[in-house]
């Protein structure tokens, strides 16, 4: 096998193939990348772990096709470190020799008859502007779990009707859905996945450059699959298996209270007050007509508070929340206010965006969060 590609075209496929690589991989060859190179002048990289599969495709001049395994890790390290000018590889026995300008690098091959064959992408189901899926997967995942003992939780669940699709992710503490529209395949398809959140973060981060990217589904079987493709990138992971909580009952149907502050005030005091807020102590909000009280800390500790301009509809409310949890939900918000509403101190808060102080709620994206109790 020999090969010319450019170093920054190179260095980017292979970071991003190598993404996913375990850390201790059951067998040594998932610790490899595979490069193929053929003679149609394209170069395929991909990586797997059983779970998830990754491939790249990218232009190269192809002196002699062939394939390849070499450690996925080292190469990208290599590749990022390469100096700005075209990169030859070649293969030499058992060995890949990298050539760089006047870098040399030699790597020991893996046997590529031991690595397993990449799950076959799965029909597609229809697709979603790049930009959108990024927005949506940013306010979902930040709910997620990261618990692998709960593997449920650390999953994000996707309900798709038609042109409408639902993402949910909770860790019992709190609970975020946003929906949004895309493009399906067929218009009556109708599916549930549970996607592992982490897969959704790296696609959503990753695919950013094209204009839209193809989603392709397979709920059947052991093997069912979710698999996603944009600009020359594919990516598969299996399916999280199991029945996921009837998480949607846990928004109010109606609410008695509501407050309507600038976001970026609430989180900027949020931010200051947390401060002094040890470790598992709660921000207190008292609601009162016209103002919003944000306190933290009390008896000998340090203490804080600070008052913001608030929009109440309702009755005075008290509450207290856990300050990450809290800045988290603020921080996925995309609009100038937030809409706080309330049924009871102690029950579950939603918070929803609100483009002007007296407009309309926005229940794209509704982030639920659970109360801490406190003193007094």
């Amino acid at each position: 096998m020999k090969f010319r590609v450019e170093r920054d075209v190179l260095a980017e496929a292979v970071t991003w193939t190598a993404r996913s690589l375990p850390a201790r991989p059951p067998v040594p060859v998932l610790a490899g990348v595979r490069l193929e190179a053929g003679s149609d002048g394209v170069l395929n990289l991909s990586s797997f772990d059983y779970e998830v599969s990754a491939r790249s495709e990218i232009p190269a001049d192809v002196d002699t096709a062939g394939v390849v395994l070499v450690s996925g890790r080292l190469l990208a390290d290599i590749c990022k470190a390469l100096p700005g000018k075209p990169v030859d590889v070649e293969v030499d026995g058992t060995k890949v020799v990298l050539t760089c300008g006047a870098s040399r690098f030699t790597l020991l091959t893996m046997p590529v008859d031991d690595y397993p064959a990449l799950p076959a992408m799965p029909e597609v189901a229809g697709s979603i502007e790049a930009d959108v899926l990024a927005e949506a997967v940013a306010q979902v995942t930040i709910a997620a779990s990261r618990d692998e003992t709960l593997p449920l939780l650390t999953g994000v669940r996707m309900e798709i009707e038609g042109e409408k699709v639902t993402l949910l992710a909770t860790d019992r503490y709190r609970l975020a859905m946003r929906e949004l529209t895309w493009h399906p395949a067929a218009p009556a398809v109708s599916a549930v996945a549970l996607v592992r959140a982490r897969t959704l973060s790296d696609v959503a981060k990753s695919m950013t450059t094209a204009g839209g990217v193809d989603m392709a589904l397979s709920t059947d079987g052991p093997a069912a699959l979710v698999g996603f493709e944009a600009g020359g990138r594919r990516t598969t992971s299996l399916l999280v298996e199991g029945d996921y909580p009837p998480v949607r009952r846990l928004f109010p149907e109606s609410t008695t209270t509501h407050a309507v502050v600038s976001t970026s005030a609430l989180v900027e005091a949020a931010r200051r007050v947390s401060l002094v807020a040890e470790r598992n102590t709660p921000i207190r909000l008292n609601f009162n007509e016209g103002q919003v009280v944000l306190e933290a800390g009390q008896g000998d500790d340090a203490q804080a508070s600070e008052a913001l301009q608030a929009a109440l509809t309702g009755e005075p409310i008290t509450t207290a929340f856990n300050p990450h949890y809290l800045l988290d939900g603020l921080g996925a918000l995309t609009t100038a206010f937030v809409r706080m509403s309330f049924t009871h101190p102690s029950k579950p808060a939603v918070m929803t965006g609100q483009g002007s102080l007296e407009g309309d709620d926005d229940l794209a994206f509704r982030y639920l969060l659970m109360p801490i109790r406190f003193a007094g």
